[in-house]
């Protein structure tokens, strides 16, 4: 069942950034566009290629305004343990959402029955708190940030300017489409 469209549910969880532990709420996500970033396991295999793209792409996605959260069932002090340990995930400054409990994954409607790991999916919310996003691949596919990136220019220029779509493999700049009755069949 697809979540495109409605709103981020409530959850609160604790979780580690830049050797800090902290609270993060739904509350603290409003107000800005954010990733959320679902992954099984830390100390892994395919994960820790994909924070690291995250990481290696944190300046753009800052400079976009977009907060990224990666999310595991792991605890925010397996995060720490992994950061202090693994030179990949060293390179993050995003938070890393530790959800033992499964709410936020849960919320997101990826977790894995009877295994309490998450499958891999991306979500992004936006500024108002509606799922715009969502990728859910299987757990040999890593995914790659420069595509997250340009959707997720995709879904800010569409934001703003209400009445256009982008279409497929748009990239910032390029041409967008007006819906309308005259396009139809032309295209």
């Amino acid at each position: 069942m697809s979540i495109i469209g409605t709103k981020l549910k409530p959850f609160t969880t604790q979780a580690y950034k830049e050797g800090k532990f902290l609270t993060v709420s739904d509350t603290d996500v409003l107000g800005k566009w954010a990733v959320f970033f679902f992954y099984p396991a830390d100390f892994t295999f395919v994960c820790p290629t994909e924070l690291e793209d995250l990481a290696d792409n944190h300046d753009t996605f800052a400079k976009m305004g977009v907060e990224v959260y990666s999310v595991s069932t792991d605890t925010h002090f397996s995060h720490k343990a992994w950061h202090d340990s693994s030179p990949a995930i060293g390179k993050i400054r995003f938070t890393m959402l530790g959800d033992p409990a499964g709410v936020v994954t849960n919320n997101f409607g990826v977790m894995r029955e009877g295994q309490g790991l998450a499958d891999r999916g991306t979500f992004v919310v936006d500024p108002e708190g509606t799922i715009q996003l969502m990728e859910v691949t299987s757990e040999g596919v890593g995914r790659n940030a420069m595509e997250l990136l340009r959707k997720i220019k995709a879904a800010q220029y569409i934001a703003a300017h209400p009445g256009e779509v982008c279409p497929a493999k748009w990239e910032e700049g390029e041409e967008t489409l007006a819906p309308s009755l005259d396009l139809v069949g032309k295209i």
